[in-house]
């Protein structure tokens, strides 16, 4: 059984930045792939940024690019989720979410087995 912790998040102003941190504990942690999930009012669930353990590539949703940043140091945890030039559309509660895999690269659209608490981030002026 995996646990993951989220830290960060809150209420910024557009253009600002944020980051939010996802520990994970559990036996095997350094065999999941890490992504973060968004879900705002009204929409469904989207996927933002992964990271995949075996080999650290990343990828991101194409509105995210550019300003996101996911990544981790070399004992893989936690994952970070580095937001910059925030916007409104931005606003959403985060999760981070732990998929186990032994080969390849994260994938956003498949399921995911554990996830975090989530957090509130609200880009406001």
């Amino acid at each position: 059984q995996l646990q993951l912790v989220q830290s960060g998040g809150g209420l910024v102003q557009p253009g600002g930045s944020l980051r939010l941190a996802c520990a994970a504990s559990g036996p095997g942690f350094d065999l999941y792939d890490i992504a973060w999930f968004r879900q705002a009012p009204g929409k469904e669930r989207e996927g933002v940024a992964c990271i995949s353990h075996t080999d650290d590539s990343t990828y991101y949703l194409d509105s995210v690019k550019g300003r996101f940043a996911i990544s981790r140091d070399n004992t893989k945890n936690p994952v970070y989720l580095q937001m910059n030039s925030l916007k409104p559309d931005d606003t959403a509660v985060y999760y981070c979410a732990a998929k186990f895999r032994l080969f390849g690269q994260c994938v956003l659209s498949e399921e995911y087995n554990f996830w975090g608490q989530g957090t509130q981030v609200t880009v406001s002026s």
